[in-house]
């Protein structure tokens, strides 16, 4: 090793040695603030979190709205754990003041930065507060519809019949045309019959259809009628309510059904025709 490498070296070496007693005289000096403060905090992350259940329990005692039990349960996990960081900190005798200040010039240097999530915190407080969905609601935004599943302060999870979980920013439903049709989703289709055959008949029959599925709710009950005069039949419509997590499960059953009551009804589902007539010319004609 030369003499240039060999300074190097030996410089590294100081600086290690440095760093090395700087971490010794450290934990010798704050020793029983660091094991306090990790105590303090293990205490505080067992005390949050007990809380956090007994204000679930309370709220589910009382009825109240399991949105608003999850934020508020999750509001005192966050609020015990902040005067747990507050108490661990002062063990060190550090004043709180400075990283106040501090964090108060970081937010305020990055909200434009921040300005998209901080919406949806709003919107998801809004949403909260509001109430104008609650979990098990089917909600219909944005060109987007499924069960809410969990409202979070920053964006709504639904599910689909599939299993798919969609996840929509809140500033993305605050102000927008909500559709809520809470527990249920309509179902609207039409079956066409024969002018030759009784509407009237056919109705009963998908009356009687209908009332063979207990999954198709009663309040409000189906409705059946005459929808239209098309061409070539009379469009019988129909709406019913179901639960939307079995919406096309039931919908093509009820098709089904719906098929094999009308032939065994002897009841015509037509299909379109035009009647062509082709009338010679008067000159041919005599000719």
């Amino acid at each position: 090793m030369n003499p240039e490498d060999s300074a190097l070296f030996g410089q590294e070496m100081k600086t290690i040695q440095k760093i090395i007693d700087v971490v010794t005289e450290f934990v010798i000096n704050y020793s029983f603030q660091i094991v306090g403060a990790l105590i303090i905090l293990l205490i505080g992350l067992k005390l949050s979190g007990w809380l956090s259940r007994l204000v679930l329990r309370l709220c589910d005692k009382r009825n109240i709205d399991v949105t608003l039990s999850r934020f508020f349960a999750s509001s005192t996990k966050i609020l015990v754990m902040m005067f747990v960081i507050i108490i661990a900190i002062a063990k060190f005798g550090i004043s709180i003041a400075p990283f106040i200040a501090a964090l108060g010039a970081v937010a305020f240097g990055s909200s434009l930065a921040i300005q998209g999530p901080l919406s949806n915190y709003g919107s998801g407080l809004t949403l909260i507060l509001t109430r104008p969905f609650v979990v098990g609601n089917t909600i219909t935004v944005q060109d987007v519809s499924g069960v809410v599943e969990e409202i979070r302060l920053a964006a709504t999870v639904l599910t689909t019949e599939d299993g798919e979980e969609l996840t929509i920013p809140n500033k993305l439903i605050v102000g927008e045309i909500l559709r809520n049709s809470f527990e249920n989703k309509i179902i609207e289709t039409s079956v066409g019959i024969s002018y030759e055959d009784d509407p009237e008949q056919a109705i009963e029959v998908l009356q009687q259809v209908l009332g063979q599925f207990p999954e198709i709710c009663t309040d409000p009950a189906p409705q059946v009628g005459i929808e239209a005069f098309a061409d070539s039949s009379i469009n019988i419509g129909m709406r019913y309510w179901v639960p939307t997590k079995q919406y096309f499960n039931i919908l093509y059953k009820v098709n089904l059904a719906i098929h094999k009551a009308l032939a065994e009804a002897d009841i015509t589902i037509p299909f379109p025709q035009q009647d062509i007539h082709i009338k010679k010319d008067a000159q041919e004609t005599a000719t």
